[in-house]
């Protein structure tokens, strides 16, 4: 995934979007980039490698080797951004977040001839280096952008620091993602993250809509493409990776995730799942607020059975080979003894993915003297790999738990058939969870059903993407 920041101001917008920007940190763990305008000295530029220290500690000279009026900043898991680019529109630095599935397509159609890409260390073309070209075919930024998203397969959303010190942000063809608009007594700003801009003192004025390009200056929010109608946004934003603080389409992230764990808590009390538990606990960090709406909701108390030691230890998922990211995990999981022994735990989860790193926390529990732990998934059986954006590592749909358990069931005829594996009441559903159960070594394992994940968000269903779960576009 990834995040961006950009502010114009008065004064110097250099704090701003340096701690507006880090405020994006749980989006992305390798690049880390900021771009500033200077009317004495222009576009400027930096980017640094973040996966072993955080943005702060990368950037914190910052400020004396950077100034600006207007600046923007990324935080991205894949290519180093902001890219700074000259075209007839000018110069002009550029971010994006989302997913090209169609990037060798576009070159050979629009920017073969006589084109030329800078590729990166992967051998790939970087995607922001392609979109900047796709936009710099048409006469103006708008104009390029809206071109630029309509060929693209997947997601893209932009913003654009011109070298006239203006910002231009555009959310992406469908509003996957958010983009949000702040204002202050000194200048605007964007965001990806509402309580970004919150915390540097902006309030938050407007939520841009589906395929709406803006440009912001110290003194106004101009539109310069109108929204357009279609919207699907991605549920996991609530479920998994939105910080808890952040408001989307007028939903906060931690209140959905109270409504979602009442919402399991109620079902299992309805159907007689888990009668003799102890203690509630979420999986850290995410499953932690659905963990307290099923506590609050089945009155079992809410428990921290182990905790994460973070001070010294890097993000469980920063480490490209996922021995190594499973044994960092291990490494951060401290019990608390007298929470663990002898009981019956129930634990939530955001969601279960690959299952490797929770089956080596419910082994943990029970090395420790777990009596039982039984396992809820926040979300429904992930059953495709998600085409539109970069959030899991999970390319191949056969990394999926799900999808292996079907495959070791029913052969590749089950893919037929998954949505009665995502479904608990029928025999395919049960047979799912019964294994993920023997494999995991859950005492008992259930997901949270679509329709309760819609309902807890609370946003029309049309206006939702739901592919990972169901595989419907």
């Amino acid at each position: 995934m990834g995040g961006f920041f950009g502010a114009v101001t008065k004064t110097d917008a250099m704090a701003d979007v340096f701690f507006g920007t880090d405020y994006h940190s749980h989006l992305g763990t390798r690049r880390g980039g900021i771009a500033a305008y200077d009317s004495e000295v222009g576009l400027q530029r930096e980017i640094h490698n973040i996966q072993n220290s955080p943005f702060r500690t990368k950037f914190e000279k910052i400020f004396d080797e950077m100034h600006g009026f207007a600046a923007i900043g990324c935080i991205s898991d894949y290519e180093p951004q902001p890219l700074l680019i000259r075209s007839r529109l000018g110069t002009y630095a550029i971010c994006n977040i989302g997913l090209i599935n169609n990037a060798e397509e576009l070159i050979d159609e629009y920017l073969s001839k006589g084109g030329y890409f800078d590729s990166m260390t992967s051998g790939k073309v970087n995607p922001t280096e392609l979109i900047a070209a796709l936009i710099n075919q048409k006469s103006d930024f708008a104009e390029g952008i809206r071109f630029a998203q309509s060929v693209i397969k997947g997601t893209t959303t932009i913003i654009i620091l011109t070298d006239k010190g203006s910002i231009i942000a555009a959310r992406d063809k469908v509003g996957r993602l958010p983009v949000l608009v702040g204002k202050n007594e000194d200048g605007y700003c964007v965001s990806f993250e509402s309580f970004a801009a919150e915390k540097v003192g902006y309030e938050i004025v407007k939520e841009l809509g589906p395929s709406e390009i803006i440009e912001i200056t110290a003194e106004s929010c101009t539109i310069l493409a109108e929204p357009t109608k279609e919207m699907k946004m991605c549920s996991f934003l609530w479920s998994y990776y939105g910080f808890p603080n952040s408001t989307y389409e007028g939903v906060n992230v931690e209140v959905m995730r109270y409504r979602n764990g009442a919402i399991m808590a109620k079902h299992d009390k309805e159907v007689g799942n888990a009668k003799e538990v102890d203690y509630i606990g979420g999986v850290p960090d995410s499953g932690t607020p659905h963990a307290i709406g099923y506590a609050n909701e089945s009155h079992i108390p809410f428990a921290r059975a182990f905790i994460k030691y973070t001070p010294t230890w890097a993000r469980s998922f920063t480490p490209q080979k996922q021995i190594e990211r499973n044994r960092i995990a291990k490494m951060k999981q401290i019990p608390v003894h007298d929470l663990i022994k002898d009981k019956n735990l129930l634990f939530v989860d955001d969601s279960i993915v690959r299952g490797t790193q929770l089956k080596e926390t419910v082994d943990f529990l029970y090395d420790n003297g777990a009596k039982s732990v039984h396992m809820r998934s926040a979300c429904p059986p992930i059953m495709y790999s998600c085409k539109y954006l970069n959030f899991t590592r999970a390319t191949d749909e056969m990394e999926l738990i799900a999808r292996q358990i079907v495959m070791e069931l029913e052969g590749e005829e089950g893919f037929k058939h998954l949505e009665e594996y995502s479904d608990p009441f029928s025999e395919r559903g049960k047979n799912l969870r019964d294994a993920i159960c023997k494999k995991l070594n859950f005492a008992s394992l259930d997901f949270q059903s679509l329709e309760g994940v819609i309902k807890a968000i609370g946003i029309e269903p049309c206006k939702l993407c739901t592919y990972c779960w169901n595989g419907k576009e």
